[in-house]
């Protein structure tokens, strides 16, 4: 990964906002919204992805669409103090959690765990505490996304509008 700073204008935020509502959205549909050749946005989005501003082009589905109706919280909580690096080996052996973090407070985890249905998740539960470092889990099932518009909840769009803004002056002061 590249630690330097990165120059990143408000174009640079425009072309990523665009790329995070539609990660197909082409180079020129981008460039006509925020006011660049498609060629400088190629450019500028190719910088981006070299400084590790853009780390990857994605697809957001809908969990219910694939059958993943359960959906929840887990803290973890360890003996002693299990090694990030461990912990990660250990969930990546559970397609069912979507995302996992070390957390500062009691737990030393936090997993977000989609399962078809409650059954599922039991068993995924019972399957995360069998790991022998593992003390004890809290668990939150999720009951409802009080935005339902975002990703997290699986929404097609999620993100900033992207309207172009109007320009003033002549075509001599635009970039």
């Amino acid at each position: 990964m590249n630690s330097k700073h990165v120059a990143f204008d408000e174009l640079d935020r425009k072309i990523v906002a665009a790329l995070i509502a539609n990660a197909r959205t082409s180079f020129a549909e981008i460039g006509a919204a925020i006011g660049l050749s498609a060629t400088a946005v190629k450019r500028r989005a190719d910088r981006l992805r070299e400084n590790d501003v853009i780390t990857g082009y994605t697809a957001t589905v809908r969990p219910a669409a694939l059958g993943w109706s359960t959906e929840a919280f887990v803290e973890v909580y360890c003996d002693g103090a299990a090694p990030p690096r461990r912990l990660a080996e250990v969930v990546r052996n559970h397609p069912e959690i979507t995302s996992a973090m070390t957390v500062t407070g009691g737990a030393d985890a936090l997993l977000h765990v989609r399962a078809t249905d409650v059954g599922h998740f039991e068993e995924v539960l019972e399957r995360i505490r069998a790991e022998p470092f593992i003390r004890k889990t809290i668990s939150y099932m999720v009951l409802s996304h009080l935005l339902p518009d975002s990703a997290e909840a699986g929404a097609r769009d999620a993100a900033p509008d992207l309207t172009p803004e109007p320009v003033l002056g002549d075509a001599a002061n635009q970039r």
